[in-house]
């Protein structure tokens, strides 16, 4: 375990042993004032997992789904408070963050809150300045489905007889970035050659916009959908740069300085420009393996490019598959205390998505067997109006 991990279960502890003296002391004091007035308790005794030391109390508790901890709270009003405590909930983000398989721009959590110190002195610990189990209910994978709006009755009629009428068009993506050229595994190759994950339906001899219609595929046998791959250079020097782990000179962004803050500014080529007005939405291959990764910033500056509201209108979702080349062995994943993955809310700071207007997502997906790449289409395709 390490120093940090010790550190923040020492100050959760600390924090449950502080509320756990304040409810005693003010139960024992309404107590003795019951007895001097002789009038019958109706107040139960403590149970026996009450009365079990705090540090026993906060191992229990972190054995525990986040739906059973809620469970355990409505047990009692000592239970009540004790799961609501914020330091616990905190400590509950910190451990379970990197492991979630994705992160979107309405279940984000604030990262910044994390940065503030533990506590300070019992006001802290009284009145914390920011809600740690809202931020993890909305972002735990299991928990999340409440925190979105729910279809009105007669919208479930409405895409019925939507999905009678056919769809003259099919939704066009565009996708991008630097984890479909520097992996060791070709995730575009391997879509195009899965039919068991995503069927390909056709590849059309129209062009959009002068730069060739993409691939389309058949998610679940029913929706069509295009991809429209951009590379940025040819397939020759950007085999040359994945070999020598090197990066290229990108022929989709032309940059013309920095601005005002310092970062760097693109806009992109006018051909670029025509497909940008031409889609529904951008997907954005990331390169998640440790080390590997572009430039955050130029990351940033770019996808920033894509989506500008000039081009098109900033409803238009944003899908980013933090993409790794191979599963990581069970055996590794469990012993290991470094992962293989940049996590996906790591990924979403990196690339600065809570900034953007767009809606956004960022799902773990893995090149050579496509995991998660359904997960993600499904939020894209959701996005795009389709009822699924």
């Amino acid at each position: 375990m390490s120093g940090r991990s010790q550190s923040d279960e020492s100050v959760v502890i600390r924090s449950l042993r502080h509320f756990r003296e304040k409810y005693f002391n003010a139960r024992k004091n309404v107590s003795d004032q019951v007895h001097a007035a002789e009038v019958p308790s109706e107040d139960a005794p403590p149970g026996f997992l009450d009365c079990l030391p705090v540090d026993l109390q906060f191992l229990i508790m972190t054995l525990l789904s986040p739906v059973d901890l809620c469970r355990l709270g409505a047990t009692s009003s000592y239970w009540r408070a004790m799961v609501r405590d914020p330091l616990l909930w905190r400590y509950f983000l910190v451990r379970d963050m990197p492991k979630w398989p994705s992160i979107n721009h309405v279940t984000m959590p604030r990262l910044e809150a994390l940065h503030t110190p533990l506590c300070v002195g019992e006001k802290e610990m009284e009145e914390p300045g920011h809600d740690f189990m809202t931020d993890y209910l909305k972002g735990y994978p299991a928990c999340r489905q409440q925190w979105f709006p729910q279809r009105p009755p007669y919208s479930v009629v409405t895409s019925f007889l939507q999905s009678l009428v056919p769809t003259a068009t099919e939704p066009r993506y565009a996708m991008f970035g630097p984890g479909m050229e520097q992996l060791d595994v070709s995730m575009v190759t391997k879509l195009m050659h899965t039919p068991d994950v995503l069927p390909v339906a056709g590849i059309p001899q129209r062009q959009i916009n002068g730069i060739g219609s993409g691939i389309s595929y058949v998610y679940k046998n029913q929706h069509k959908f295009n991809i429209l791959t951009l590379y940025s250079t040819n397939r020759a020097e950007r085999e040359r740069a994945r070999m020598e782990q090197q990066s290229v000179s990108n022929k989709l962004f032309i940059q013309e300085g920095r601005d005002q803050s310092g970062h760097p500014h693109f806009s992109p080529t006018p051909q670029v420009q025509e497909v940008c007005q031409a889609v529904d939405g951008f997907i954005y291959v990331a390169n998640a393996e440790p080390g590997r990764g572009d430039d955050g910033e130029v990351e940033w500056a770019q996808i920033q490019a894509l989506v500008d509201p000039a081009l098109g209108s900033s409803s238009r979702p944003l899908l980013v598959l933090s993409c790794v080349s191979r599963e990581e062995p069970d055996q590794i994943r469990t012993t290991s205390s470094n992962s293989t993955r940049t996590p996906c809310v790591d990924m979403a700071q990196r690339l600065c998505l809570p900034m953007l207007p767009n809606p956004w997502m960022v799902q773990d997906t893995v090149a050579e067997s496509l995991s998660g790449v359904l997960d993600g289409i499904s939020w894209l395709l959701g996005c795009s109006g389709l009822r699924l």
